[in-house]
Order: structure tokens, then sequence, then C-alpha cells
């Protein structure tokens, strides 16, 4: 059986119609947050810390927090109901919803009005890290490396070109400067006395014309070395990360790793960026780069998102929901 709203678990049931409201509200003061089946499970069992926040934050200003399904029926009927409606990651069905995001690692979150990441207000912004103390920025990287990258190998340079794909290889989407596996391929021609290692994603489903294709680069290529996973002992390992927008490169700047972004992305703004730069003066301009890393991850995640495990979390959210054109 579910658990049952309460102290641990703020939630209504929702299995159909609006849940009930509580006494003095009236249709439409609700706001219903749609979730795949696992982070269902989760928030339904208090166990999603950052949805227990914003229900939280919600609550004390009037709204009544509605767990629904993400599923074909309900993103039909999201548009029919007098609510406001909130979406894990996936684009939100109609203008009055929004949408949340983890901000890459944990507990930092994003509450925006669109999916596109280099629209979020963070991607809009202006990084200046003489406004942020370098000793507080150093203190708050250090602790966050530990807790997320205990596991990872020792931190070093051997030299290397570090590629991890994502999905889709071989098309050009529209915030990609060319394809994945154009980027592969003029990545292994420009840095061709050192050695590249693209890796596959291992939760993507690559095709056999995907994966051919790979094979032929590495081939014509002997500097290319193709892999699958491996984040955990590459990154920390590498001279520089090349990528479409992939948050592995995020990871490694807590590294100092810099990185080639292809693609469009909320943290472009100590990067190397193709659609700035050109392929070529990206890959020339990232082997001098030198970032404030440390004060970059603490503007990009203590400043610009909502930690969901700090004091003040309820009203990042409910600023957030207002700049994304919520009344509440």
């Amino acid at each position: 059986m579910a658990a049952q709203p309460g102290p641990d678990n703020p939630f209504p049931l929702s299995r159909g119609p609006p849940a009930p409201t509580v006494s003095g509200m009236v249709a439409g003061e609700q706001i219903s947050i749609y979730l795949d089946d696992g982070e269902l499970e989760r928030a339904r069992a208090g166990a999603f810390n950052f949805l227990n926040r914003l229900a939280t934050a919600v609550q004390a200003r009037g709204l009544m927090p509605v767990l629904r399904p993400d599923n074909p029926f309900n993103r039909a009927m999201a548009p029919s109901r007098p609510e406001y409606a909130l979406f894990h990651m996936k684009k939100p069905a109609y203008p009055n919803a929004l949408i949340f995001r983890r901000a890459y690692v944990y507990p930092f979150w994003n509450i925006e009005a669109t999916a596109a990441r280099w629209q979020f207000r963070a991607a809009q912004a202006r990084f200046d890290p003489h406004r942020i103390d370098p000793s507080r920025a150093r203190g708050f990287v250090d602790r966050h490396r530990v807790r997320l990258y205990s596991g990872m190998a020792a931190p070093g340079d051997d030299g290397f070109v570090y590629i991890p794909l994502q999905g889709r290889l071989r098309s050009q989407r529209s915030f990609q400067s060319c394809s994945p596996m154009k980027m592969v391929e003029r990545t292994a021609e420009h840095f061709a006395s050192i050695p590249v290692i693209a890796t596959l994603h291992p939760k993507e489903h690559y095709s056999p014309a995907e994966l051919e294709t790979l094979e032929a680069l590495a081939v014509r290529h002997k500097n290319l070395t193709l892999r699958t996973g491996d984040q955990a002992e590459l990154l920390p390992r590498c001279r520089l990360v090349v990528t479409q927008n992939s948050a592995v490169a995020f990871a490694g700047f807590f590294f100092g790793k810099p990185a080639v972004l292809f693609g469009k992305s909320d943290f472009h703004h100590i990067a190397a960026n193709v659609a700035d730069l050109g392929v070529e003066g990206a890959f020339e301009v990232v082997q001098a780069m030198r970032p404030d890393f440390d004060r970059y991850l603490f503007w990009f995640l203590q400043r610009r998102a909502i930690n969901a495990g700090a004091a003040g979390c309820e009203d990042k959210i409910v600023a957030a929901m207002r700049a994304g054109g919520w009344d509440i």
C-alpha cells in the first residue's frame, strides 16, 4: 500500500481526478507534479528531498502539491486542469507549466520555463569571479568533490583527450554545431599526435550503423580509442574534455579539466565554445584556458541553483517559480 500523506510524506495521492484540496482552498489552487514511476514512488515515500522542500514552500503560500504519474493520459489532460503543473526534465505540456531538473549534482536543482538548458536563467547570466570569495569557493568545492567523487581515480594528467559521448551520434540537432560523429572526427584530426578516447554512454542504445561508423573512424585515426563508460577512471586523468554538452564536462570542473563544447549548454561560461570560436579556435583556446573552476562551481551551484539541503531553499523555490511566470 502506498504511503499516506503525513509529516514525512506531504503529498496527497492522485490516481485520477484531482485530489481534494484542504479546507478553505478553491479550485485551481494546487500544483500538479508529474513524475515517472520511480520518482513517483520516492516522492510518495517522502524520500525525494527536493520535492519535500518544494511542498513545504508552496503549502506555506496556500497551494496544495499533488503527485501525478507522467503518462500520455495525464499529459493530454494537463492543459484542461485549472492548476499549475511541474514536470521533471521534460518539456512542459502547456504554458502554465514549468520543469524542474537537477543541476548536474545533488542536492542542487533548477526550476525553469523551458527544457532547453541553454535557455536557463544561469545560461543567460554573466559569471563574474571577482564577486565570489575564493576561499569560500575552494572550501565549497573541496567538500562536494569528496562527497561526490571519492571513488574516482586520483587526479592527474595522462595527456589524453576525453570525449564522453551521448546519443544520436549521426544527427546534428538544433543546439549542436555538428553531429557527435563529426565532433569525434574533428577532435581526432586536430589532436593527431596525442591519444583521444571516446566513450559510449552505458545507458544509451547505439545502432549498428553508428557503431560501424565509429569503428571506421578508429581505423582511420590511430590515435582514437573507443571504450564504454569508465568515467571514474578517465575523467580525473584526462587533459581536457570534448563534448556536445554532456554533464561529464561539468563534473570535470571539479577536477580542473577544461572543456570544449560543440553544443549549447547552461555551463558554457568557462568552456571553449565551438559556436563562438569555431572548431579550430575552440581547440586552440582550450589548451591555454585556466578558468577559476572553484569560483565558477560555487556561482553555478550555490548562487544560481537551488540547494535542497540548505536553509532558505523554500524562498529560492518560490523565487524560481515566480521567475518562470507563476503568480504565487
